[in-house]
This record gives structure tokens, sequence and C-alpha cells, in this order.
């Protein structure tokens, strides 16, 4: 009888061990299944155009805590991020972003290149085959089709059988219709002019939804034609240079560039919408159009992952206008910070605390105006073409005979003609590197290199790396010329853009809401591993032209 006892809690032990076994396997696969992905109900990208890193740091203290700083304190902050291709421009860096990748794959070389084929200059985003909708202009005429590759919107359209939207919003373009990717739901941009609407193409829809006509009937930009004054006490913003300077341009009857600016053309309800671009304005109007679009399209509002693409374009138009040392900029970013707050609390209470992604970035950097910075004894100046040509040009008749062996300059690039360089029984290579070596001789121009050694080498860091990712072979020039750090082809007062210099590529990169865990890291991040980052987040395919690598301290 013992041993029966004894046999029978022996099975029963091994039944008991076997259902906890069970049980626990079960466990894990739930848990396996569960670390696959995060299932946010809505992503929000957030690109804010020419944002240097240093803007996170240098105007810190006069943030509040529901802006920037929530994102840095509750989010994941990559402070050694950069673009590691030039040119450093919008379109390649709206369209780097989203791809995953470099000019050298999405075949956005920049904002405007040389068609070797049309041998006519095209615009990123220009699509004469769609008419405009909203407008009677073709400011509408816009479509993604120069972009050659997939974008992270489009896998996640393509991820839930196009049942999660995707909306676009930017004042500029070329800032929605690249991020939107090719089948977006809808990517909208602000016609000025004497309109003040926001439009759209027939790529996206024949007309406007009615959210979008009862936003463009209502004042919400007209009532934004109003003086720029401080957010706060201008002499509390010591941060940035002094007001009043000879490195600022002038808005139109302005004798100064300070503040308040308060010009008839800002003033007028009726005409010039284009000037709020040049205001911190266009930025709330922006964040108003968002948040119009959340609701218009109730984006987040089901079990099906949306996307929202934002970009912020004032903080390009002021920065070239006014430079990365004015009283401008950094009123325009505390500004910013307010246009955050707004957001991130809207999405708070309409998708939920928990239900949302957000990704902050910037499209570009900028130097500050080489002027200022001579007057600091910085080594720093301007370049001009038309400098350099007439040299060139003797040089070109001396070498070759002729001046038309060049077809285009554009972008730091040269294009040559090479049905003249085929008569004239010369080897192209040669050619290139003829041309780059005379070109080393110029005043301001400190590298040149040939579309011959772009193709050929494999460059791993440094300036020839950021100039071969940038490099798309079937659209690039011959040579490719490099200026001397601090020095810019622009006028004499504002900032820009579009080098391989680091000014131009540090920017910042913000990861912030469910499952991503509060941290930084000063290891070195690139633009193209933003979107493989949050396809590994969502669970979803790269980007089909996906260069970069997920960042696995956002994935921890």
């Amino acid at each position: 009888m013992q041993k029966k006892i004894q046999l029978l809690l022996v099975v029963l032990g091994f039944i008991i061990v076997g259902t906890l076994n069970t049980h626990g396997q079960k466990k894990q696969k739930d848990n396996e299944a569960a670390d696959l992905k995060t299932s946010p109900k809505l992503v929000v990208g957030i690109v804010v155009d020419q944002m240097r890193y240093d803007y996170l740091t240098r105007f810190w203290n006069h943030y509040g805590e529901g802006g920037f700083k929530r994102l840095v304190k509750d989010g994941f902050n990559c402070k050694n991020n950069h673009f590691n291709y030039a040119p450093t421009s919008t379109g390649p860096g709206h369209t780097s972003v989203y791809t995953g990748s470099t000019p050298a794959a999405h075949g956005v070389i920049g904002n405007n290149w040389y068609d070797k084929d049309q041998g006519e200059s095209v615009y990123c985003a220009s699509d004469d085959n769609y008419a405009s909708v909203g407008t009677t202009s073709d400011a509408g005429k816009m479509s993604p089709h120069r972009m050659n590759v997939t974008t992270i919107t489009d896998e996640l359209r393509l991820h839930t059988q196009m049942r999660g939207k995707t909306i676009a919003v930017a004042l500029k373009d070329r800032g929605a219709v690249l991020p939107g990717g090719h089948t977006a739901n809808a990517a909208y941009w602000f016609q000025g002019a004497d309109e003040g609407n926001w439009i759209t193409s027939s790529y996206y829809m024949k007309q406007l939804p009615k959210w979008v006509n009862e936003f463009n009937s209502s004042d919400a930009v007209e009532k934004y034609k109003i003086p720029w004054n401080t957010a706060k006490p201008i002499n509390s913003y010591i941060e940035s240079g002094i007001d009043n300077n000879s490195y600022e341009g002038l808005f139109e009857t302005e004798t100064t560039p300070t503040f308040p600016h308060s010009t008839p053309n800002i003033l007028n309800k009726k005409k010039d919408f284009d000037i709020l671009k040049y205001t911190p304005y266009g930025n709330t109007i922006t964040t108003n159009f968002a948040l119009a679009a959340l609701d218009g399209e109730n984006l987040g509002m089901d079990s099906e992952t949306d996307f929202l693409a934002i970009s912020y374009s004032s903080t390009d138009y002021i920065g070239h206008k006014f430079g990365v040392n004015s009283k401008e900029i950094q009123d325009t970013y505390i500004r910013l910070d307010a246009d955050l707050q707004l957001l991130l609390n809207t999405l708070d209470r309409k998708v939920g605390k928990e239900e949302y992604i957000i990704f902050l970035t910037a499209d570009h950097g900028a130097i500050d105006v080489p002027a200022y910075l001579s007057s600091q004894k910085i080594p720093a100046g301007y370049f001009e073409y038309d400098e350099i040509s007439p040299k060139l040009d003797e040089f070109l008749k001396y070498k070759f005979g002729t001046t038309n062996i060049i077809k285009n300059f554009s972008n730091y690039q040269f294009f040559l003609d090479h049905k003249v360089i085929k008569n004239l029984d010369i080897d192209l290579a040669q050619a290139q590197e003829i041309i780059a070596n005379e070109l080393l001789n110029y005043k301001g121009i400190d590298r040149a290199y040939t579309g011959r050694q772009m193709i050929q080498n494999n460059y791993t860091d440094g300036i020839p790396y950021i100039l071969q990712n940038g490099y798309n072979q079937k659209r690039s020039g011959d040579v490719l010329i490099v200026l001397k750090p601090g020095v810019i082809s622009y006028p004499k007062t504002g900032s820009t853009h579009g080098s391989p210099q680091i000014y131009d590529t540090h920017v910042p990169l913000l990861f912030y809401g469910k499952g991503i865990p509060k941290g930084s890291t000063s290891v070195r991040t690139e633009i193209p591993d933003i979107a493989p980052t949050i396809s590994s987040l969502l669970g979803i395919s790269f980007p089909n032209g996906t260069t970069g690598k997920p960042i696995t301290e956002v994935l921890d």
C-alpha cells in the first residue's frame, strides 16, 4: 500500500512539473513574442530644418519642462549624431532620414541638380505630370518620383496592408513630399504668396478634404500676421550675439535687423504670406495644422499604427536670414519649444501618453556667419565661382582648346561634357584628374576629388567617406570640390549649409515614447540609422535602400 502511495506521488510530481514547464514555456514564448516589436498607435517623425546639435545645449536654460527637455530627460539622446554624406541640404536630408540611406542609393543628390540626361536643372520634388490641388498656381505640381527607394512610411503602409495612414506636413513642399514617401495618404505644404493656404498635389488626391478647407478658410494663418517681438525679455538672451549687427539680413523697410520686426508686409493680412516663413509663427502654424490633421484624419485612433511626419521649416528660413548666432534664432527655438510642448500634451490627451513614438532630428546643421567669425579672428571667408571662372576658362582653353568641356557647376560639382571629351580623344578619368588638380590652386578650395575616385575607391572615414556616400553614379558630377572650413558660397549676411564639414553634419537625434528607454549615448550614430531603428521597434521591413544600422542602445 505504501509503495502504491509513493508511486502515485511520483506520478503526480511529474504531472505538476510538466504542467509548470508547459506554462513556463508558454509564458516565455508570449514574452518573446512581445519582445519582437512595440505597437504604438502613432509614430511622429519630426525634422527641424537647419537645427544644429548645440541649439539643445545652448538654449537649454530657456526651455520649459514639456518640450525639448521632456524629450531629452524622458527619452533617448544620441549626442554624437551626424550626416554621413554631402551635400547637407533639405531635400537629401529629409530623404535620408526616412529612407535609411544616402544620396548614393536614394538618388536625391540636392534640392536641385543638373540632370545629365535632360541637360537641365531639376527640382527634387517637381513633377509636371500632376496638378496643383488647393491653388491655381503651379506650387502643387509635386511628387516623390525622383526618390529611387522606399521610406519608413512606405514600409509601414505596406506592413499594414495600407490600413495604417501616413500624413506629412511642412511649410516646404520637399519637407512633406519626401518624408511621406511613395504611398502617403497625403502630403501638405504651405502656399504663401497672397494665399496663405495649405495645398497638395493630385498625386495624392483630387480635392482637399473638408478639414483642410475648414483650416484654410479660418483665421488660423492670418492671425499670425502680427509684430515679431521676443517671447522673453531680450536682455535675457545672453546665449546669442548683439541684436544690432552687420551680419544679419533685413525685412523690407527695415534699416536695422532688430526687434521688434513689424514691417508693412508682416502686418498685411491679405498678402505676402511667405513672410511668415521667416518668423517663428511659421512653426506655430505648422504645429496647428499638424494637430488639425491629427483630428481630421483620426490618426492614432485604432489598432493600426499611423505615421505623422512633421517638418519645421521656419528654423531654416530664419537661420539663412539672420544667422546661427542671432537673437532671432534664439527666440525661434524658445518658441518652437512651446510648440513641441503643445504637440506632446495633445498627443498625451488624444492618442495616449504611452501609445506613441517620436523621433526628432534635423535635415542638416549650419555654419556661423563667416564675416562674424573673421571679426573674431577665426579663419573664415567666402567663395565666388564667378571669381575663379575666368582663370579656369583660360586654363581649359590652354589645356583642351575649349571651355565647352564643362557643362554645369552646381552643388560643388563640375559636370563635364563627355561627348566633347570623346571627340578630343581624351580619357575621361584623365580629364577629371587634370581639372581636379587645377582647382586645388584656387582660393577657398580645400580639396578636389574625381568621379572616378568616388566610383573605384572604398573610403571608410573622413571627408572622402562623406562625399562618396553623397555620390550617385548616375546623377552626380565628374569633379567634386570641398571648400576650406569656414568658407561658404553665400551672401555676407545670414548662415548657410551644404558642406561635409562638422558644423553642417552634427545634428540632434532624440527618441521618445512607447518602448524607448531613458538614456543617452556619445557613440557615433548616423542619419541613415534612424529608419532601421524605427523599423526594428515596429517589427517591419527596413526601407529597401537602407544602408544604416539599428541603434542598439535605443532597442535595448
